[in-house]
């Protein structure tokens, strides 16, 4: 949830989960797109490989008022493989570079790429980098890399965030060769330690998992990295900021546990960690479930 992650840190440059063209141009767009400003700075990732169909979804993130839109070229699902967008498109480095294309044309804000290191046997560093010229000789600047390769056969997406060795010196490598891009690693990062480490070598960070187990990781970003003098909120601050934006979601309908599944990690490693997480998964479907149920589950913590 980009408000509770946005109400941790400022300037942290959140994404939103990939959302294929079909469901923006055939479905409830706005269900998708809509967002609180607060959220700002925001990203909006698209799933597809037509130019034409990318092109409309991303002028309609850029009226929806995004700050950036990045087509996701590294996710591995059956489901994106049979939709020929994803991960697959490694392999067609000029029709991603015709996508980009496109889609810089119908809108002024940054179009960016989330890829991999490489698909299946198709893994050598030379294909990485013809794939990078490619896509950069179309006009993208940035692009986002999992440090893994993806196997498009054998594995789950699951086992795919996972079983392939991570390799971030082909990311680094990728930084060094093409100087002039903005180069962002991804995959495997789980302290701000190791973080400020990457950043001798690359130009960003970019968090999955450990931010959604460990969102209280983001607490130190601003100080940390951009130059925030303000202390961080606390825990209990974060959630008093939640309360308003719950209460606001309630009333369009929107389901309790649609917000709190999110924040279940705030407390991670801390007392009452576990009292919070079974108080709220215990009563959140309830009837009348409402933001009571996380100010109640709050005292099994400590300030």
């Amino acid at each position: 949830m980009s408000f509770f992650s946005s109400a941790i840190s400022q300037h942290a440059l959140l994404y939103t989960e990939m959302v294929t063209t079909g469901a923006l141009i055939h479905g409830d767009r706005h269900r998708f797109l809509q967002f609180n400003a607060a959220e700002n700075p925001l990203a909006f990732q698209l799933g597809g490989s037509n130019p034409h169909d990318l092109a409309i979804c991303a002028r309609m993130v850029e009226d929806y008022g995004y700050d950036e839109v990045n087509l996701n070229v590294g996710c591995p699902s059956d489901r994106v493989q049979n939709g020929r967008f994803g991960a697959c498109l490694m392999a067609e480095p000029d029709l991603v570079a015709k996508c980009v294309v496109a889609m810089s044309r119908a809108v002024t804000i940054p179009v960016t790429i989330k890829s991999r290191i490489g698909i299946d046997e198709r893994d050598s560093y030379e294909e990485l980098a013809h794939f990078i010229a490619t896509i950069a000789s179309a006009g993208c600047k940035t692009f986002v890399v999992h440090a893994r390769k993806a196997w498009l056969s054998g594995l789950s997406p699951k086992q795919n965030r996972e079983v392939p060795p991570l390799r971030y010196d082909l990311v680094y490598q990728l930084k060094k060769d093409f100087p002039q891009l903005e180069i962002i690693v991804n995959g495997g990062i789980t302290s701000l330690d190791q973080t400020e480490e990457m950043l001798k070598n690359v130009d960003g960070v970019m968090m999955g998992r450990e931010v959604y187990h460990n969102p209280y990781i983001l607490a130190d970003v601003d100080r940390r990295f951009f130059g925030a003098d303000s202390d961080p909120f606390s825990r209990h601050e974060i959630v008093e900021k939640l309360i308003p934006y719950i209460q606001e979601q309630l009333k369009t309908e929107v389901r309790l546990n649609s917000v709190s599944r999110h924040i279940l990690g705030l407390f991670h490693g801390e007392p009452g960690a576990r009292g919070w997480r079974r108080y709220i998964s215990e009563n959140v479907s309830k009837s009348g479930a409402d933001e009571n149920v996380i100010l109640e589950a709050l005292k099994f913590t400590t300030q």
